[in-house]
Formats: C-alpha cells, structure tokens, sequence
C-alpha cells in the first residue's frame, strides 16, 4: 500500500470535514446524493465524450495502481544486466539464450533476445525504443483521462448549483426554505472542485510519476543490452547503469546544469 497516496487523502478529508466542524455545520449537510449524480455522472459522461471507452476503463483499473504500488527501484534489473555482461565477456553473448527463462521483465528479455540472435546495436535500439514509444503513447493517456474529468468537474459543479438554484426561486413563496435551498445548491459545486482538486488531478500526477518510473527502468534494460553487445567493460557498464537509479530530482539537477554548459559554450 502506498501510504503516501492514502495518507494524503486521508488528510485533505479529515481537514476539510474538520474544518467545516469547527465552523459549526454538520456534515450531513454537505452529505446530497442529488448533486454527486450530478458532478460525477455528468463528468463521467463528458470523459466518456472525450475518450473511447477501453481508455476509460484503463484508467478505471489504474486506480489501483495510485493506492497499491510495489515500487521497484531498479537494483534486481541492474545486477541481472552486469551478470550477463560478466556472462558474455567470457561466454559470448549466445550463452544468454539460457537465461531467457529467468527474466522476469518482458522487456528486458526481448531485448537480450534479439541481442542472442545477431542483431546489430543500432538495429536493437531503433527496435526497443519504437516499443518503449508505443507503450509510453499508450500508458500516457490513463494520466490525461483523469486530468480531463478535473478540468470538468468544477464546471459540472456550476451546472449542478445553477440546477439547485433554478428549483429555489420556484419556491420563493415559501421563503424560510429559501436559505436552506441555497446552501443545498451549492454542495454540487463543492463536489465539483472537490473532485477536481482531491482526486482527479492528484491521481493524474500520480499515474505520470509511475509511468515514467517504469519508462526509466527500460531505458535502463535498452542501454544496458545495448552496451553488452558493443562489448563494454561490466563495471564501466554497472556505472553507467547506475545514473538510471539517481532520484528524478537529481536527474532533472543533472540535465539543468547539462543544458546551462551546453548554453554557456554556445
């Protein structure tokens, strides 16, 4: 369990319901099936408008990946790399057509496949990145499906509180139900930005940090099979190897000082 996804929730929920506490409300009062219905089927229904139905159910199944999340840090991939390296410096790079069985990761093992098989670096990289760009398109769009439903639901929420409001002054007549009928208007535009701003946009940003976790590591498995055919020193390799598992912070350190040299001699 990611306790960073839950814990988070957890608080923005607890100090919101907190908070309204406090002021003196009730929660029940912020508790209207009618305006859920209608911030959740109407946002529901524009995503659905936006992006075909198996991207939407896609992004419906990875939810579980923002809560549950068995993070992999790279070290198991990159010891496996070097032991082939070590392997094929003596054994030459066939002897890992007996290793097949034991990758674990499908894209490592085509890759060392089609290294055991004679194909050329050049070739076997301009093969594995056309995959890695293909998976990276597709695995993209779960992340833009929750970022659409957030930019809909607030204005969902409007559409919901207009709604509300619309029934109110149908009953002007009986004005002590007035008030009561406003603040109920409103609740629709609390799930609206709510939703936006709790979930939906949070569990976009969550989904883009896996997905190029995973794009890393088989950045990491292309250079890495890559680097044994070419015949490179194992632990020149395992260096090599390692900037791949540097946090994304100082990665992104890196590349800033990477492009500030490269502006300085220009």
């Amino acid at each position: 369990m990611d306790s960073s996804s839950v814990g988070g929730i957890l608080l923005a929920l607890l100090g919101i319901l907190a908070g309204l506490i406090i002021e003196g409300g009730r929660i029940d009062q912020v508790l209207q099936p009618t305006a859920a219905m209608i911030v959740f089927g109407g946002t529901f229904g524009a995503v659905l408008l936006q992006y075909p139905l198996p991207a939407v159910m896609a992004a419906l199944r990875s939810l579980a990946r923002v809560f549950f999340w068995k993070h992999n840090t790279g070290q198991a991939t990159l010891t496996q790399i070097v032991g082939f390296a070590n392997k094929a410096r003596r054994s030459g790079i066939v002897s890992l057509d007996q290793d097949l069985d034991s990758i674990q990761d499908p894209f490592l093992r085509q890759a060392v496949m089609l290294a055991v098989d004679g194909t050329e670096p050049s070739e076997l990289r301009t093969i594995m990145e056309l995959q890695l760009d293909n998976q990276s398109e597709s695995e993209e769009k779960i992340p833009a499906v929750f970022e659409s439903a957030g930019g809909f639901s607030p204005t969902i929420g409007i559409i919901g509180a207009v709604i509300g409001l619309i029934q109110v002054m149908q009953h002007l007549s009986h004005i002590d139900e007035v008030g009561r009928g406003i603040a109920v208007a409103f609740v629709a535009t609390i799930y609206g930005v709510a939703a936006a701003n709790l979930l939906f946009l949070p569990v976009a940003g969550k989904l883009k940090s896996r997905v190029r976790e995973e794009q890393r590591l088989k950045e990491m498995a292309i250079e890495g099979v890559i680097s044994i055919l070419e015949g490179m020193n194992p632990r020149i390799l395992e260096l090599k190897l390692q900037s791949y598992l540097a946090s994304p912070a100082r990665q992104q350190k890196k590349k800033g000082k990477k492009g500030a040299a490269q502006e300085s001699t220009a």
